[in-house]
């Protein structure tokens, strides 16, 4: 009798774990699960300002045809050679498959001036790439290595040189700076997701 006890415990337990995940997953993506259909924002909660036909041809010449990336940082646990495929920000799949997407419409790093944005979960989905991916984004440091790869296989060096928080509606984070060509990793702020969170890196070397 007491072993189905501690059985049934356990699958209560399960069942609550599975339950406090979802509904963390939806303070996560920033969306109301009344409204997901009609929500225009980035799952990770941050509203995306539309770009036009034009902006997006400009980003998305040059460079590889495959304008999938891949990524690794050192002082994060989870990303390592992680696959990070050019999507729109409201690309539910993508965000839910892979530990980050590029936001489409931005940079790329083998532009001479650019911001390559992205974002990724800082809970993510369990048994999928983006589970916890970017959930320690909060301990890079100014001087930290991010490496990012192309789809040719040109990898490039870049050095974190500032973190801040913004609000959902801080869309100006994804501009470009004049003169640079920068890297930006988002995720959402901790215990309520209801800020984001940013870490900046400058491309410093390419090979």
């Amino acid at each position: 009798m007491r072993i189905k006890d501690t059985i049934s415990w356990l699958v209560v337990l399960v069942l609550v774990s599975i339950g406090v995940t979802a509904l963390a997953a939806f303070f996560l993506l920033g969306q109301d699960p009344e409204n997901t259909a009609t929500n225009n924002s980035d799952p990770n909660g941050f509203n995306v300002p539309d770009i036009d036909a034009e902006q997006q041809d400009a980003q998305d010449t040059g460079g590889p045809q495959d304008k999938s990336l891949s990524i690794t940082v050192p002082k994060m646990d989870r990303v390592e050679d992680a696959t990070v495929p050019d999507a729109a920000g409201d690309d539910e799949e993508a965000l839910g498959d892979y530990a980050a997407i590029h936001l489409k419409g931005t940079g790329f790093p083998w532009q001479e001036e650019a911001n390559v944005y992205l974002a990724g979960h800082r809970l993510g989905y369990p048994n999928t790439e983006s589970f916890l991916a970017f959930w320690d984004l909060d301990e890079l440091q100014n001087g930290d290595e991010v490496f990012v790869e192309d789809a040719d296989g040109t990898e490039y060096n870049h050095r974190v040189f500032d973190s801040f928080i913004v609000n959902p509606d801080d869309t100006w984070v994804i501009d470009p700076v004049p003169g640079k060509n920068i890297l930006t990793l988002q995720t959402c702020t901790l215990p309520d997701y209801s800020q984001r969170l940013i870490v900046q890196a400058e491309l410093v070397s390419r090979a």
